[in-house]
């Protein structure tokens, strides 16, 4: 089974952007729908986005539409999350998912099949 590796995540000023790389190791993400969930303190678990196994098609969470863009490379090895226009309460731990189903069941949690380990974005103001 595919394993997820993130990278990126820190400290960024309100209004900022920030980038968060998602890699696929022991496989690639052919045939997975790739995306993010995050979690702020005390909150629970969102889904932030998701994209299609071919590239084709995204899905956003209603918070982050318009500032966030998610992306893959061809390879299918690689799934980005460009983060523009950042606000505090984008404050969170965000996770890497991915799932053998369609895209749009991707925004549920339960569907997922395989979790990063997670990384922190902090917004300061």
């Amino acid at each position: 089974q595919v394993q997820l590796v993130e990278s990126g995540g820190g400290l960024v000023q309100a209004g900022g952007s920030l980038n968060l790389s998602c890699a696929a190791s022991g496989g690639t993400f052919s045939n997975y729908a790739v995306g993010w969930f995050r979690q702020a303190p005390g909150k629970e678990r969102e889904f932030v986005a998701g994209i299609n196994w071919s590239g084709d098609y995204t899905l956003y969470g209603d918070s982050v539409k318009g500032r966030f863009t998610i992306s893959r490379d061809g390879a299918k090895i690689t799934v980005n999350l460009h983060m523009d226009d950042l606000k505090r309460e984008d404050t969170a731990v965000y996770t890497c998912a991915a799932a053998r189903s369609t895209l749009g069941y991707f925004h549920n949690s339960n569907n997922v099949q395989v979790w990063g380990q997670g990384t922190l974005v902090t917004v300061s103001t």
